[in-house]
């Protein structure tokens, strides 16, 4: 068992995107919590492979970003689902920060 303290990372940086990879070492998934300073963008992206991804918000507001400008409310509890292939990103209003869930990890 691994016990991860979401607290310790409540760490925002000026220049846009703060990241702490929380599980790294799993053949079966990686955790990485994101913490996005207001006005600044998760770039909108994907990956070649097959697999699953989840994006928790566990603070503030934005939208979760797609494909062909699709852009999709969050705010603290909302969760995206969605394959590794499509394309996915966050924009943050307010300070943000996800936890996103990579399955199997790349």
């Amino acid at each position: 068992m691994k016990k991860i303290e979401l607290g310790k990372t409540r760490i925002f940086d000026d220049k846009g995107i703060k990241i702490f990879h929380l599980v790294a070492d799993s053949p079966y998934f990686k955790i990485i919590n994101f913490n996005i300073k207001a006005g600044h963008t998760f770039p909108v992206h994907s990956h070649d492979i097959e697999g699953q991804l989840s994006i928790v918000v566990i603070e503030g507001n934005g939208h979760f970003l797609g494909k062909d400008d699709l852009s999709i409310p969050a705010k603290l509890g909302d969760i995206l689902v969605s394959d590794i292939s499509e394309p996915h990103g966050v924009r943050a209003e307010s300070d943000m920060r996800i936890l996103v869930t990579i399955a199997p990890p790349i």
